[in-house]
């Protein structure tokens, strides 16, 4: 029937990309093995990718004579710029680790054995960390890509005013005060 690929789409990997992007709470990709097409675009739309040593990044779609879904052709020309992404997109070609590093895709290489361990810490560091910042800042960042420039100061004094109502806002002034490390709540 017409039109149940494009809804499909949707309901499917547009609906479970948007989600990783609109999650108030920060998001980390630890990426070990092959990410291709879909699972290259959930990767790419986390906030912070680790890949292990290993792992490779493949936009399979034009190997299978397919269209990129999932927000690729979103994702990718924000995180490498358009030409670049159409490199990838046109000839599939695989893209180690080392080179989604240097090209901005991940944001860190591990050795295999590290990835779970490198995750873990940085989930704990986000945990710990003002969790209601660290919200308004991913909201600033994503919002900063489709704005024009008065748009996102306006939307930087906003979010300024909202933080510092938070309890983490104090604390971390009042550690600065002090000199002494800040212990956030999430409040």
């Amino acid at each position: 029937m017409p039109g149940d690929v494009a809804r499909t789409v949707r309901r499917g990997a547009q609906r479970l990309i948007a989600a990783v992007l609109d999650c108030e709470k920060p998001v980390i990709a630890a990426v070990n093995g092959t990410a291709a097409g879909i699972g290259a675009h959930l990767a790419f739309a986390c906030d912070l990718v680790i890949a292990a040593e290993p792992a490779k990044f493949i936009e399979v779609f034009a190997r299978r004579g397919l269209v990129p879904d999932g927000g690729g052709a979103y994702l990718l020309p924000r995180l490498i710029g358009p030409q670049r992404a159409k490199e990838l997109m046109f000839f599939g070609d695989s893209v180690s680790a080392a080179e989604a590093e240097r090209l901005g895709l991940v944001n860190r290489v591990v050795p295999a054995d590290d990835l779970e361990k490198t995750a873990r810490e940085w989930a704990r560091r986000l945990a710990t960390g003002p969790t209601r910042a660290l919200a308004l800042t991913k909201q600033l960042v994503n919002a900063s890509l489709d704005s024009d420039r008065a748009t996102a100061f306006a939307a930087e004094a906003n979010a300024q005013e909202i933080n510092m109502t938070t309890a983490d806002a104090n604390e971390g002034v009042a550690g600065f005060a002090e000199r002494r490390p800040p212990t956030f709540r999430g409040l």
